[in-house]
């Protein structure tokens, strides 16, 4: 794919603190577009990172079709070079996304191209130390000028980059989880599998109740029953309940099919631990805590790769999970995917795509 790109520079990488980065603070210097109209994605270019003009009438932001991916670059400390971490899931996701939202699929092939171009582009804002990344972020909107809820006739896809480190400002310290029963982020038939803005504004209300409470992150429940368990906010979640590792499965279309929940699912099994897919109840898991079963709890996402969960809250009762420190598995399948993502651990998966720049 010829891509056209605008080497123009901003100043951005001088105003970068790499000591003090935090999550999606600052932005490298360029963003990939590319455009859907009369039936077809145009070839993209690079340009410099800037404000987009847009209508008042922009059909998005009245009506939410907007999709958007997760995904991250490492410095390879052994090759030299970067890996971007199975950026072709991420490609297939999007376009699970995209189908759900009614907005046209982006080539697959035409993604990744994209991807290499951005990132070689602005590959200074890389960062350089282990447990850092340039975070990738693919996004696309319908930009038609219209009212009416109807799917809009043109898309746009962007790809911006930024320079982060961990998602959470502690780290791998165990983070504190309030489990909700008053609020639903999505139900069965909803938009819960697709990674839509929809989702996430839905979570808001419930993520700053619990954030003024002192948590920092909400588990939903399934929002019928309000009995089985679904995902964090930002993270898909798992159990370990005596030496069985389990996670809630995608059935129920619910649950985004995450990148990093494959991962854990597969380097698990690869180790021989016994891993299960199955409708978790909280009332479960608290019985576990209560027998003295349940070892450990912990989130996997692309921003947060894994996060040890030390505490639960559930209507008014807490509980601590492993004296709120990070698990055995928690620790391993945390330094294994990264070091794979560095470069450090082979890559017997063929997980990484490896670029020399």
């Amino acid at each position: 794919m010829d891509l056209v790109v605008d080497n123009e520079k901003d100043a951005r990488l001088e105003r970068i603190d790499f000591n003090n980065l935090g999550f999606g603070r600052y932005f490298s210097d360029h963003v990939y577009v590319s455009d859907f109209n009369n039936g077809k994605w145009s070839n993209g270019e690079v340009v410099p990172y800037a404000n987009m003009p847009f209508a008042p009438g922009m059909s998005t932001l009245h009506y939410g079709q907007s999709i958007f991916e997760g995904l991250k670059a490492y410095k390879d400390f052994k090759k030299g070079g970067l890996n971007i971490f199975r950026p072709n899931m991420n490609a297939k996701r999007l376009n699970n996304s995209a189908r759900r939202m009614c907005i046209e699929e982006f080539p697959e092939e035409q993604f990744i191209d994209a991807l290499c171009q951005v990132v070689q582009t602005d590959k200074i804002f890389l960062p350089q130390e282990k447990g850092q990344s340039l975070y990738i972020r693919p996004l696309v909107f319908g930009d038609s000028n219209f009212l009416g809820v109807h799917s809009s006739p043109t898309f746009k896809f962007l790809i911006m980059t930024c320079p982060v480190a961990s998602y959470y400002e502690s780290g791998l310290a165990p983070v504190k989880i309030l489990v909700t029963h008053e609020y639903a982020r999505t139900v069965e038939g909803g938009l819960g599998m697709a990674k839509t803005a929809a989702n996430y504004a839905a979570s808001l209300y419930a993520g700053r109740m619990a954030k003024e409470q002192g948590f920092q992150q909400v588990l939903w429940l399934d929002g019928s029953q309000k009995k089985y368990i679904d995902e964090v906010g930002a993270m898909n979640i798992f159990f370990v309940i005596g030496d069985e590792v389990i996670t809630p499965p995608l059935d129920s279309g619910t649950i985004l099919p995450g990148i990093t929940r494959d991962t854990v699912i597969q380097l698990t099994k690869q180790w021989g631990l016994k891993v299960n897919e199955y409708r978790i109840s909280i009332d479960e898991v608290w019985e576990a805590h209560k027998n003295g079963n349940l070892k450990e709890v912990f989130g996997t996402g692309t921003a947060a790769t894994i996060s040890p969960v030390g505490l639960l809250s559930y209507k008014g009762e807490s509980i601590t999970i492993n004296n709120n420190e990070i698990g055995k598995i928690s620790a391993k399948l945390y330094d294994h995917i990264t070091g794979i993502q560095h470069g450090l651990i082979e890559d017997t998966n063929n997980w990484n795509l490896h670029l020399d720049i």
